[in-house]
């Protein structure tokens, strides 16, 4: 099956009721004009030029709360978008806020052709939401994926890592809520501090310490087997990669290959685990994924080597698997 993609139309910071503490949309988006029913049939028009296979991808309105922003505004996207889906387009997808979904609106989008639909959670820890102005719940959030399934939909859940007022351990007990619920798709954003927030404020004046890299990586790696384990796929993990992030960025937990240090641990969590106390062991690994078990700057094998492991790689004979071998130094 050809990979799932998406044409992405942002629609800049519109429809959110709140200023959340975290939130410079045009510094995420890299967007600051708002797209109308022309920009939506043109990015269709050259996803199809360039070759875009329809049937496994979507029309994806992402950047603000889709269904908080004026309704004629979001009917003339909608409307722009339906007749691709008709032509063989998956769908549509988009992104918004849980208080911003109900029977009605649900109904309205399924009418449009629309199939996914992600929800800012954010956090299911109601003191956190409160504290980085969040505007909404944890009650919130249930209710609204429980009635995105309800229509059909698929339902992708999103959160943070690292907010003010949170800890490791709330941000674990994050995710096995929105596990709990059930849906298809998830995102894992670990805090980025940018400049002109409410966020950079409390980390300038000392107020707001954001985790260390290493509490990130191992949280998010944890994170990640959760979700996977619970057949829950984890569609993104880190902010996507932008100048604009990284020079408007104060501190917090940017890394431009943040999944693959999460993998990576994910490798390096699991080899320890299997090799034991007499730390020998082989394990076979797909080419594709060699850079991730061996770590990025081969930092795996410098981490096996400080505890007195020693790791040997080797063609598999198909050629398509390396074997990687521990033993005592």
């Amino acid at each position: 099956m050809s990979k799932r993609a998406a044409v992405a139309i942002f629609v800049p910071h519109l429809g959110c009721p709140h200023r959340c503490s975290f939130c410079d949309q045009k510094t995420i988006t890299g967007s600051v004009n708002l797209p109308h029913a022309d920009d939506v049939r043109r990015a269709a028009e050259r996803a199809l030029e360039c070759g875009a296979s329809p049937e496994n991808t979507e029309i994806a309105f992402f950047g603000g709360s889709f269904t908080a922003i004026p309704e004629n505004y979001m009917t003339e996207l909608l409307e722009a978008a339906k007749p691709y889906v008709g032509a063989g387009f998956r769908g549509i997808r988009l992104s918004t806020r849980p208080d911003a979904i109900d029977e009605k609106i649900l109904a309205n989008l399924k009418s449009y052709g629309v199939t996914s639909i992600e929800l800012g959670a954010q956090s299911m820890c109601d003191d956190v939401l409160l504290a980085n102005e969040r505007g909404h719940t944890a009650a919130d959030v249930e209710r609204a994926a429980r009635l995105v399934k309800q229509f059909g939909f698929t339902l992708g859940l999103q959160m943070m890592v690292g907010l003010y007022k949170s800890t490791p351990e709330k941000d674990l007990y994050t995710a096995e809520q929105l596990i709990s619920l059930a849906p298809q798709e998830a995102r894992i954003y670990p805090t980025v501090i940018l400049k002109g927030t409410r966020l950079g404020e409390l980390f300038l004046s000392g107020e707001y310490l954001p985790y260390s890299m290493e509490t990130a990586v191992s949280l998010c790696s944890k994170m990640l087997d959760m979700f996977e384990n619970a057949g829950i796929s984890v569609i993104k993990l880190g902010l996507h990669s932008s100048q604009e992030v990284e020079s408007d960025m104060l501190g917090g937990l940017y890394h431009p290959a943040f999944r693959e240090l999460c993998e990576s641990r994910r490798y390096r969590d699991n080899m320890e685990e299997l090799i034991g106390a007499d730390k020998s062991a082989a394990f076979t690994v797909p080419k594709r994924n060699l850079s991730k078990a061996l770590g990025q700057k081969r930092e795996n094998i410098s981490y096996f080597g400080k505890k007195g492991v020693s790791v040997s790689v080797a063609p598999a004979p198909e050629q398509r698997e390396y074997i990687i071998r521990t033993d005592k130094n």
